[in-house]
């Protein structure tokens, strides 16, 4: 099949441009860089510099594809507390001229890299896919509003769609060729490698007075190429014809943000001094996702998504350079 991935030279986006690549698929970038990185983007895949709401360049991306993997989007939570209509745009409104050019071009399988912060704080946890979705931060909320309009696209001219809604991912490819890279960074895991690498040894978490354990906040984590592998999956599944569906993607654990901060410092082989500061906007105390609908529907397991790995993959890139650790030479898969 031939994929069009938006976001592509992105975290996530590139990600599954490899493993698509590598599982015999092709594949179209169509990516703004405005926050992705060009040299994320493998070599083997057709690239198209464009926005997804700019109708000619979604057009011309669009040309022979059968599918498409929707990752392009803002994902920080605290800058859409600050921002919220950028995030609005972005997020749904930009995206909804996606929906309208697949529908011109008979495009009608579309994977969706959504968010499980659509649900807010959760009535139960592990988080089951038929939760209430009440969004607590215009992150989640503009997520929320795109999946509205997937549902109305399906309901009213048969867009078959995947939707995926998982918490924090993190890692990087095994051998530390591509991993994230934000500027600025916002995600726990990548801060904290940093930091370390950069010689410092004090850490700051968000908040102390949750409802927790050790009083911070719980997130489960997701290896990114085991996302990747349900983006496959998700695709390869409305390809052959069968219907779309929503999912969440976890391992069904959290890890606190001291655990994480701590299992970081025992990767690296450092001490961390850990201090704490006032709450994030917008963040929930524990967000853990059920998964059984992945495993169910499309043979999912998450084979890399335990910490210790993760963060492992993780200061590997770190360590290599991040884009300096030879994104062409690739040496094992995900």
């Amino acid at each position: 099949m031939r994929v069009l991935v938006t976001g592509g030279a992105g975290y996530v986006g590139s990600v599954s441009v490899r493993l698509l690549l590598q599982a015999g698929h092709e594949v179209v970038v169509l990516d703004t860089l405005e926050r992705g990185h060009r040299e994320a983007v493998d070599d083997r895949a057709d690239f198209v510099l464009g926005d997804v709401g700019d109708a000619d360049a979604v057009r011309e991306a669009l040309c022979c594809c059968d599918a498409v993997l929707h990752c392009a989007g803002y994902i920080d939570v605290a800058e859409s507390v600050r921002d919220p209509e950028a995030y609005f745009e972005n997020n749904a409104s930009k995206p909804a001229v996606l929906l309208e050019q697949m529908r011109i071009a008979g495009v009608d399988a579309l994977v969706f890299s959504s968010t499980a912060a659509v649900y807010g704080e959760p009535d139960a946890v592990p988080i089951p896919e038929d939760a209430p979705c009440r969004p607590v931060n215009p992150y989640g909320e503009s997520k929320l509003r795109f999946e509205q309009a997937i549902a109305a696209a399906s309901q009213s001219w048969g867009l078959r769609a995947v939707v995926f809604r998982y918490f924090n991912v993190a890692g990087a490819w095994p051998d530390g060729s591509l991993g994230e890279a934000h500027e600025p960074e916002t995600h726990i895991i990548p801060r904290v490698l940093g930091v370390i690498r950069d010689g410092v040894r004090e850490f700051e978490i968000y908040g102390r007075d949750y409802p927790t354990p050790d009083g911070t906040c719980i997130r489960d984590y997701i290896h990114v190429c085991d996302l990747a592998d349900a983006h496959v999956r998700g695709l390869e599944r409305l390809v052959a014809g069968k219907d779309g569906c929503v999912c969440n993607l976890g391992t069904g654990k959290g890890w606190s943000n001291l655990e994480v901060v701590q299992a970081c410092a025992r990767t690296a082989s450092v001490s961390m001094k850990v201090t704490f500061g006032p709450r994030r906007p917008g963040d929930p105390a524990v967000l853990v996702a059920g998964a059984d609908r992945a495993r169910a529907l499309l043979g999912w397991r998450p084979r890399r998504s335990d910490l210790g790995t993760i963060v492992e993959d993780a200061w590997r890139w770190e360590r290599g350079g991040r884009f300096g650790a030879g994104r062409k030479d690739v040496t094992g898969s995900c």
